[in-house]
């Protein structure tokens, strides 16, 4: 791949020479769905698939982005003398969106810079494509341009920022979190409140983990993503009125049953209980993990899945069906939805010798129900950003 991308930099910007090879993965997160932005902790892992890029600086002001993934779009040309998103922009908005919150956070850049893209992240999957994008861009704009004094994690801010504020998706930390700091065969067990992490090792002696494409697109943007968000602000905002708590994430499920009756909106006390109960499974399951109970873990990915189809409705029926199927097949230790929801994919953990059956039988019955295929993906957990060469 490497080179098939210094090919098409040099056919576009007339030579490679001076460009560097960089690399940014997808993730996965294993459990702990919808808690990032209520201050609770996720469990993600980066994957060996992701966006890879070739960039190098320019002399003027012009920035020039190109997606082989995206041929038809063709070269998208901005400037540093107007960082302002644009409907022609279309996917260049993403690299575009870090260029603007670098100069946002005082790290303006003093001249412009190309940068060709390819990635095998399945599009509209919800494994991340577009935080892998961002950290992509954030780990090329420190390197051309020497930013030193910026941590991965500050890359991580940075691309959250911008699809905050620039593209207008309201997402928590996990994504670019994970893009930016994972580690090979290792989960981050992060507390999104504090930012506090830990490696936790994922060894799997007799299974794989194993990540389904329902084919069904989402996008977070125009979804009930940020009508999610906010059900879960106002169901804070009620329990505030007696509590001191600064976020969902530090109610135990005790305390949130004590109290609960602060909430009068039934749906946002739905949408509460997800966030306080998910957050404990997520504790739960890294404990579990630890003390090599990979059945309990299994378990808890389940309870994790049916809280987000009925507490958080953001499953969708192709979804449940992937799961519901999974759930059926010995040798399947744990199945539920993976990333934002309302499509995308499911992540199973699947003994080693039932991985075939999983593949064939869903596979088979998912096509005569829905009318169209599923993707499989066996997983490898990989490492975070970097620059390649």
């Amino acid at each position: 791949m490497k080179q098939k991308l210094f090919d098409k930099f040099t056919e576009l910007f007339g030579s490679s020479e001076g460009a560097h090879f960089y690399f940014a993965p997808g993730r996965v997160n294993l459990i702990g769905e919808h808690t990032d932005y209520n201050g609770g902790h996720v469990f993600p892992c980066a994957l060996t698939m992701g966006t890879y890029g070739v960039a190098r600086k320019r002399e003027d002001r012009t920035m020039h982005f190109y997606s082989m993934n995206l041929d038809g779009i063709g070269v998208v040309e901005a400037s540093l003398d107007d960082l302002t998103n644009k409907k022609e922009y279309d996917w260049a908005n993403y690299p575009l969106g870090v260029v603007w919150a670098f100069a946002e956070k005082g790290h303006t850049l003093d001249s412009g810079f190309d940068m060709v893209i390819w990635g095998d992240i399945p599009d509209g999957a919800g494994l991340s494509s577009s935080a892998a994008l961002e950290v992509l861009t954030g780990v090329i704009l420190t390197d051309l341009f020497g930013f030193a004094d910026l941590t991965m994690t500050d890359l991580a801010l940075f691309g959250q920022y911008s699809e905050n504020n620039f593209n207008g998706c309201n997402c928590g930390i996990m994504d670019q979190f994970a893009s930016a700091n994972g580690k090979k065969d290792n989960a981050i067990f992060l507390d999104t409140n504090t930012l506090k992490f830990e490696y936790a090792p994922i060894k799997l002696e007799d299974a794989k983990i194993i990540i389904t494409n329902s084919k069904v697109k989402h996008s977070l943007v125009d979804s009930a993503y940020n009508d999610r968000r906010q059900e879960c602000t106002d169901a804070l905002a009620a329990l505030k009125t007696k509590l001191d708590v600064s976020s969902l994430g530090d109610l135990t499920p005790e305390e949130f049953e004590a109290n609960k009756e602060l909430i009068a909106d039934p749906v946002q006390l739905k949408r509460a209980k997800h966030a306080v109960y998910e957050n404990q499974r997520t504790i739960d399951a890294v404990e579990a993990l630890k003390n090599n109970d990979i059945a309990k873990f299994g378990e808890l990915m389940n309870q994790s899945h049916i809280s987000l189809r009925d507490d958080y409705e953001v499953s969708c029926e192709e979804i449940d069906i992937l799961v519901d199927l999974a759930w059926k097949i010995p040798g399947v230790i744990g199945s539920r939805i993976t990333g934002g929801g309302f499509g995308g994919c499911t992540v199973s953990i699947v003994k080693n010798d039932a991985v075939d059956t999983f593949i064939e039988s869903i596979g088979k019955t998912y096509k005569e129900k829905v009318g169209h295929e599923a993707e499989f993906y066996t997983v490898d957990i990989g490492a975070g950003a970097s620059r390649l060469d």
